[in-house]
Order: structure tokens, then sequence, then C-alpha cells
């Protein structure tokens, strides 16, 4: 369904947005980090504790069962959204539970010298988990580092990509800068190694149409609060195949077919990989997001962001003291920057005495960082809420806070 409402309409549909910060009406910029909650959302969470609650699976009465049909249910509205199969949908807590939960899945699929080929525009959730692996059993983490410009330097990729390589996980949208990754050629050059993918999608979910199944990525992962659900939800996209021949995550109820003290037979993907009492309601919420954002439209979002991010760019540009980090590059939802011999914590600060929220620091990517030799940037984030009389009221407190901080 394509979009029916105008901006001002769809504001009201989240009701935190309309309120005051400091005295002064709240400007949200900081998407990337968490977006705010529509009614829908928010309605469907409260009508699944008041109504629902219950136990998912195996359940005789009538809440269990109703409990089991919407959870799967979303299950797969969730894998229409992305065009995959229900079974290739894990239900996690968030897109860093799903990277650990790849990690962990894979340490047989490597040996002591083997290869892990990151970026250094990774979440340090996309290295973290990488580094753990590496000191348990002797991988090798490789970099592909950066051109002047911000983007990957594909030349040294493609030096990087040798049989040793076994696997290559990469971020498919930077939540520092915004930059877009080329994600279809950066998976064909992995499967000319015969490396498998994993794509931190945290950043991408929220801002563009997704078809995993076209993408042909190994794994793909993502949160549901930065696209409009509930905190603590999350997903692993898993291509069938190598759920069905993976070990599993974590040991417990749901995931076992039959257990005896002797052996224990394991479930089918996805419930394999799903352990223990879920999040109910947060996939519930996290279908109903993904139905909002298609009622909006889902082409809708990604020009009007685009719009908001290009305008911002312009504005910005047209204050002398900014320097403003791959605003050359395609790019979506985010835009980071710094005010010349300003820190940025002492910029986010009073832009909050405004009421504007905007998110500084290293933003998990100290990496990124030290690759520029900075400490930090402000990041402002866009959601299909934000408006153009807010990136003004952005501007307005910027120039406000250089004339006190000079």
């Amino acid at each position: 369904m394509s979009n029916s409402k105008s901006i001002d309409q769809i504001r009201k549909d989240f009701p935190l947005l309309n309120q005051k910060i400091h005295g002064k009406t709240l400007v949200y910029l900081d998407n990337a980090a968490t977006t705010q909650k529509p009614y829908p959302v928010l309605e469907a969470s409260r009508h699944y504790y008041e109504k629902i609650n219950a136990n998912i699976h195996r359940a005789a009465h009538y809440l269990g069962q109703e409990a089991t049909r919407q959870y799967e249910e979303s299950r797969s509205k969730i894998a229409k959204h992305l065009n995959v199969k229900n079974q290739e949908i894990i239900f996690t807590s968030g897109c860093t539970n799903s990277i650990n939960l790849v990690a962990s899945i894979l340490e047989n699929h490597f040996q002591k010298g083997d290869e892990i080929l990151l970026t250094t525009l990774e979440h340090h959730s996309n290295i973290v988990p990488w580094q753990l692996l590496s000191e348990k059993i002797g991988t090798k983490i490789k970099v592909v580092p950066l051109q002047k410009n911000g983007s990957l330097n594909l030349e040294e990729l493609q030096k990087l990509l040798t049989p040793k390589v076994k696997l290559f996980a990469f971020t498919h949208i930077s939540n520092a800068f915004g930059i877009i990754n080329p994600i279809q050629e950066l998976i064909k050059k992995a499967k000319s190694i015969k490396a498998l993918t994993l794509i931190d999608g945290a950043q991408a979910t929220p801002h563009l149409p997704l078809d995993l199944k076209a993408m042909g990525c190994d794994f793909y992962a993502f949160s549901g609060h930065k696209m409009y659900a509930s905190t603590g939800i999350g997903i692993l996209y898993g291509r069938e195949k190598l759920l069905q021949k993976l070990p599993p995550y974590q040991g417990g109820g749901e995931m076992i077919k039959e257990v005896s003290f002797t052996k224990t037979t394991y479930n089918d993907p996805p419930l394999k990989y799903e352990a223990g009492t879920p999040n109910i309601e947060g996939a519930i919420s996290l279908a109903k997001a993904m139905e909002y954002m298609h009622f909006i439209g889902l082409e809708w979002i990604a020009k009007h962001e685009t719009n908001l991010r290009k305008y911002a760019i312009e504005q910005l540009a047209k204050i002398p003291e900014i320097s403003i980090y791959g605003k050359e590059l395609k790019a979506s939802g985010a835009i980071s920057f710094q005010a010349d011999k300003i820190h940025p914590f002492d910029l986010g600060t009073l832009l909050d005495k405004m009421g504007i929220a905007v998110r500084t620091g290293h933003h998990c990517c100290q990496p990124l960082m030290q690759h520029y030799k900075i400490q930090g940037t402000v990041r402002i984030s866009f959601a299909l809420y934000n408006t153009e009389k807010e990136i003004d009221k952005l501007i307005e407190g910027i120039k406000k806070s250089l004339t006190i901080l000079k």
C-alpha cells in the first residue's frame, strides 16, 4: 500500500514526538540509535500482554494456541518482507545477538590460520565476536581499508581475497557515516573464493526495501528497535541449507525433538536456534512495525529520507566550521560531522538544551574514528517522521551553539 498520509499525519502516529524537552519542542534526530514507536506497534504490544500473554508451542489451551499463532504468523510476515522462507528467519534479541549466534555456530567451520575479513566501517558488534572466536581457535582477522572519501578500497579488498578467507562479514550501511556499501559486488567477490558472507543490516532495514533471496548472502542480521518495533527483538536470516547442517547455538526447551540423559536430537530450523521462551511480544511488534512501513510505503520512506539527508547536507555545508564525513558518497539514514575545535559532546549537550536530540561520540566504531584520527563526531540520523523544519531547527541550534562555544 502506498502512503496516503501527510507527514503531519504520520507524526501524529508517534506519541513520543509530541512533547517538550527542556521547554522546547522535541526534535528527535537519533534514529540510528533507536526509533520511536507508532500507535499500531504500541497497541499490538499492549494487546498481547492484556489479552493473549501465554507461552508458545505445545499448549492445549486457547491462549497458548493464540500466542503461537501470532508468533509464527509474525515470522511469516517478516519472511515475506525479506523474500525468504519462514524456516530461514530466527528470532533473536537483536543484531548483536544475531552476529554472536553466527560466530558460535560457525566455530567448527574454521581451522587455525583461516581468515575472517571485516571492513574499517564495522560497528563493534561485528568486530568483537570475531575477535573472541579468533582468540579461541586461532583464526586471523584481516580488514578492508578505506579510500580518502570513506568508501571501501576495492583494490585492496581484491588483494585480501585469498583462499584463506572463510568468512567476509561487513555492514550494509555504516551506522557512523551512513555510507551504503556495494553489497552485491562484495557478496560476488566473497563467492568467488567460496567464503561465507554475513551482513550487519541494522542500519539498512529501516531505510531500504530488501530482497535477501536476490541478494544471495548467507546470513543477514538486524534489530527491531531501529525500525519502529520493541527493544530486545532481532532477526537472523540464515540460508536454509546452512542452518540445517550447523550446530545449535544454545541448549534448552523448544530447540529439541527428543531428550534423554544419553542423547538429544535437535529440532529443525528455525526452532533449532530458539532455545527457551522467546520475546513473543517483540516478534509481534516487529511484524506490526513492518506492516506499518508497508502502509506508509517502502519506496516513499527511502525517497523521503534521501531528500532529508540531501537537504541537511546542503544546510550544514553552509556553516564554515562544519566538516562532514562521507558526504559525497551514496548514503542513507545518517550524517556525521565535526565543528572546528569543538568537542562533539559539548555541541550535543547544547543542542539537547534546545530540545534537539543527536548522538555524539565514536558510535561504537572506534577503529573507524582511529582511521580518521578523531575521537568522535556529532551524528544526526533520520526516520520516516522527520521533516525539513526539524533540520532548520538543528541548523539554527548549531549556529547558536557555535557562538557560545567559540
